[in-house]
């Protein structure tokens, strides 16, 4: 597989995931050293979500996420591209869908809460995918955005380049369904957006209020926001 860019193809990279989707799960847990379970778990804690409300899980892969976040009473809907993914989530007793992030299958200001855990790399508009995720979400609803950033410590930022360009592709050859995913994997978090740089993208979107919090020394960046009152064609009107 050629390595990856920003400029993805997204009907390729559906397939990749769609190949990917039988050891998805396991492998990420493997190549994390299980800290994807805790940083699933400070999603949670950031979305607060409620009984009662309703929240969208944008990219749910096999929907591990979306059970998780299921378990505080909220109405939780995930939504994923591959149909494979969503195929094999199935058995979850929570409600998962085939759909793309820039078109949402849903009405306007239909959920309380949005998130999207380690799939905004993956949208080959980022910020069309922001826009329909604050179109569905009604005014003063919630954003947590769960993704792959830049370490903060330069020591350690030397170590985990290494480790993602090299050694990660590796293991994923011994443990995933389809390795080209994890050579994928490693060059477009390479080529993402820092912290400030992905707030400002989500500032630009349309939310308000946007910050962030470092988990794992930067490896991964939670960053919140708000929907506005009004979109922010229609302020001061």
């Amino acid at each position: 597989m050629s390595r990856a860019t920003l400029a993805r193809q997204p009907d390729a990279v559906t397939r990749m995931f769609d190949q990917a989707a039988h050891r998805y799960d396991i492998t990420n847990t493997v190549l994390s050293a299980g800290q994807d379970r805790i940083w699933r778990a400070r999603t949670r804690q950031a979305l607060a979500l409620r009984p009662g409300e309703r929240c969208l899980d944008v990219a749910c892969g096999t929907g591990v996420s979306t059970e998780a976040l299921a378990r505080s009473g909220a109405t939780v809907v995930g939504i994923d591209r591959s149909p494979g993914m969503v195929g094999r989530g199935a058995h979850r007793d929570v409600t998962l869908q085939v759909g793309d992030a820039l078109s949402l299958p849903f009405e306007d200001a239909r959920f309380d809460a949005v998130t999207i855990m380690f799939g905004l790399r993956n949208v080959v508009d980022a910020p069309t995918a922001l826009r329909e995720m604050s179109r569905v979400v009604r005014p003063g609803g919630r954003l947590v955005v769960c993704e792959f950033s830049h370490p903060t410590w330069e020591p350690f930022r030397t170590v985990y380049l290494r480790y993602l360009m090299g050694g990660l592709p590796r293991i994923a050859r011994w443990t995933s369904s389809n390795p080209d995913a994890y050579t994928y994997l490693a060059d477009t978090i390479r080529a993402w957006h820092d912290q400030r740089a992905l707030a400002d993208v989500i500032a630009r979107s349309g939310w308000t209020r946007v910050s962030w919090r470092n988990l794992t020394g930067g490896v991964v960046a939670l960053h919140r926001a708000t929907r506005p009152a009004s979109p922010p064609e229609e302020a001061g009107a």
